[in-house]
């Protein structure tokens, strides 16, 4: 019986970037408390809030490889979360405009019989932005469910000047890294039929 990988988040970017190379994985919402993390530094930070989310949700067979992921947009020592408001992502971009800050995702895989983390870092420089550049970007309503208040796979794009690291780090997954380790929990990219 082959292993079966469990993406233990809600978040559609992870599921897409694991259907984009074609891992199957099944998807259990795990219900963790962020708020009482304490924060040291992003990369303690991102892998404590990894491993809460992955040790949330139990194994149903010894068959199983549980993926848990969080990803955080730190800018001068400061975390940018999800903004709650149109406000608050306003300020969240003008405080990035023309700055480069740090996107982290820590990542934790787990078997009944091993552990694995991994933690990566990728910085993005954006562009010196208007308030009508925020606001033209605000209006499309992308802001609200992403870390920093911008997508950089959606509309955000046009926000970003340049990036130095993974990009798909920065969408959710450090991906070639990700697949790389899950060999070790045998688990590998299915092969697409032909048509």
């Amino acid at each position: 019986m082959n292993n079966q990988l469990i993406l233990a988040s809600s978040s559609p970017r992870r599921r897409e970037l694991l259907n984009q190379v074609n891992i199957q994985h099944k998807v259990k919402k795990q219900d963790v408390d962020e708020s009482n993390v304490p924060f040291y530094n992003p990369r303690t930070y991102v892998q404590t809030l990894a491993e809460r989310k992955g040790r949330s949700i139990g194994f149903e067979s010894d068959q199983e490889v549980i993926l848990s992921a969080d990803t955080i947009v730190s800018h001068e020592g400061e975390v940018l979360e999800k903004p709650k408001t149109r406000e608050e992502a306003f300020q969240m971009l003008r405080s990035l405009s023309g700055q480069t800050h740090q996107v982290y995702t820590g990542v934790m895989l787990r078997s009944p019989e091993q552990e694995m983390f991994i933690v990566d870092q990728t910085s993005v420089e954006f562009w010196p932005l208007s308030k009508e550049d925020i606001e033209l970007y605000l209006d499309t309503g992308d802001s609200f469910d992403k870390a920093g208040g911008y997508g950089i796979q959606t509309e955000g794009a046009m926000l970003v000047k340049q990036i130095s690291g993974d990009y798909n780090n920065v969408v959710g997954l450090p991906l070639s890294r990700v697949v790389r380790s899950l060999r070790t929990f045998g688990i590998y990219p299915s092969i697409p039929e032909l048509k």
